[in-house]
């Protein structure tokens, strides 16, 4: 009988023991997911994190032949004698990397002979040049715009994805400021490449949207108040960027840092709604434009959006107007339209001339007010009438036909002023001086005053012209 009792209190102690082992391990395990889970909430005061004791490494590959893109490389490396590692390591120059851009200013074309070398035919599409190029022609704006490109090269030396490439720098062959002997008009002559614009949006001509590459913006310089109630295509997606940027805003997770960054987006958000809904715009994939720097626009003969221009290249000249103002260090930049008129392989991605081939005249001072949805039948007129004003052109200018669908109806249909013109009898007057939204001659206003028919109608005195369809 003793010895069954001794067995049964042996049993009992290794049951307790055992017990109490998996009580123990059950609560560490316990503690140690929960410090897992909530960590935050275990210990108010984090534990500092242990300083490196080297720094990070780098990860991935840097190929530095990517990395200076179209900027040639001349790189070695020197050694001198020095001190204890000990004592260069704390010294700033004992291991320094010396980097020196150099950039050559190029020197802008002069005379009608080197603008030949550039475009063989512009002397013969374009003969009053010959008379209106000479040394003393070239422009400060060329000057300004290679103080500005060297000026973003200093300030983005130490930022070399920043840097502008070797393609871009020297985009501009010249800027020549012109004026006609006899006629007195004045001219813009520049010598660039093209590269394309694809912003712009108008939903009162085009309901859809023609896409959003990247850097995509669906407004312009050139715009004018909508006529209808169509919503602006980009307006939906910008006012969802403005709702998730407000709802970032508002957590309380979101840092202080964040909220300062997001106020700025959401102002410049809100402001960009309020354009979409109150102007309409140029379209890049359907409106025939350029685009100027913006220290085009300033000076004693500054180009002001609106203005008439040409773009001469190959044997062609084509009748656009300047519809957007760009950056300062960048030269050459036509809309969709034309760059798939000159190149049927463009897109907003693959510019059509990348040679320094293409030449512009722009007209300073002959954009007209107001503003309006393009007409481009009166853009061919005025920069006709233009071109004789410089000595005539030897090729007809080219023709520009309208691609948009079809027109949207007014929301209040009235007779056209055309329909008012053949039951009166007036004639028609010459198109006037205006790219969007023409007004007829005082001529004209003149003549229908005179008639008994109610031609004091505000909106008998819209276009006597009809868009013209596909």
């Amino acid at each position: 009988m003793g010895k069954i009792r001794l067995r049964t209190w042996r049993r009992l102690v290794l049951v307790l023991f055992a017990a109490i082992f998996a009580v123990i391990v059950y609560r560490w395990i316990s503690l140690e997911r929960l410090q897992r889970s909530l960590p935050t909430e275990i210990s108010e005061t984090p534990t500092p994190a242990p300083t490196a004791t080297r720094p990070p490494a780098i990860m991935g590959k840097l190929d530095t032949a990517k990395l200076f893109n179209g900027i040639t490389l001349h790189s070695t490396v020197e050694t001198i004698p020095g001190g204890d590692a000990a004592t260069e390591r704390t010294q700033p120059e004992s291991y320094m990397l010396d980097l020196k851009l150099l950039a050559r200013v190029p020197t802008p074309n002069r005379t009608i002979e080197e603008l030949a070398k550039v475009s063989p035919q512009l002397p013969t599409l374009l003969p009053g040049l010959r008379s209106m190029v000479s040394e003393n022609s070239v422009s400060p704006l060329f000057t300004q715009l290679y103080d500005t490109k060297v000026r973003n090269l200093r300030e983005n030396l130490s930022r070399l994805d920043l840097l502008l490439s070797r393609h871009n720098f020297f985009d501009c062959q010249t800027v020549l400021q012109l004026q006609h002997p006899e006629t007195h008009r004045k001219a813009l002559l520049l010598q660039a490449e093209m590269d394309v614009d694809a912003d712009g949006s108008d939903s009162d001509r085009l309901p859809a949207g023609t896409g959003a590459p990247a850097n995509f913006k669906p407004a312009t310089s050139y715009r004018w108040e909508k006529r209808t109630d169509a919503p602006n295509p980009y307006l939906a997606s910008t006012e969802q960027r403005l709702k998730r940027a407000e709802d970032e805003y508002a957590l309380a997770t979101t840092s202080p840092v964040r909220k300062r960054d997001l106020r700025n987006v959401i102002s410049e958000l809100r402001a960009e709604i309020g354009t979409l809904k109150k102007f309409s715009f140029l379209i890049g994939a359907t409106d025939p434009f350029i685009v100027v720097p913006g220290t085009f626009t300033r000076g004693p003969d500054p180009v002001k959006v609106g203005d008439y221009a040409l773009v001469v290249f190959g044997d062609a000249i084509y009748p656009v107007i300047v519809g957007d103002v760009g950056p300062n260090d960048k030269v050459g930049e036509a809309s969709l339209r034309i760059a798939k008129e000159l190149n049927t392989l463009a897109t907003a991605y693959n510019r059509p001339v990348s040679d320094l081939k293409v030449t512009y005249l722009i007209f300073p001072g002959t954009a007209e007010k107001p503003f309006g949805p393009p007409d481009l039948d009166k853009l061919q007129a005025r920069c006709e009438t233009l071109v004789k004003e410089i000595g005539g052109a030897s090729v007809p200018l080219h023709h520009w036909e309208n691609i948009i669908p079809s027109p949207t109806p007014s929301p209040s249909p009235t007779p056209s002023m055309s329909t008012w013109r053949a039951a009166s009898g007036t004639p028609s007057p010459s198109p006037a001086p205006t790219f969007a939204f023409p007004v007829s001659s005082p001529a004209a206003t003149a003549a229908a005053a005179s008639t008994s028919t109610p031609a004091s109608s505000p909106k008998a005195s819209r276009s006597p012209h009809s868009k013209r369809k596909p």
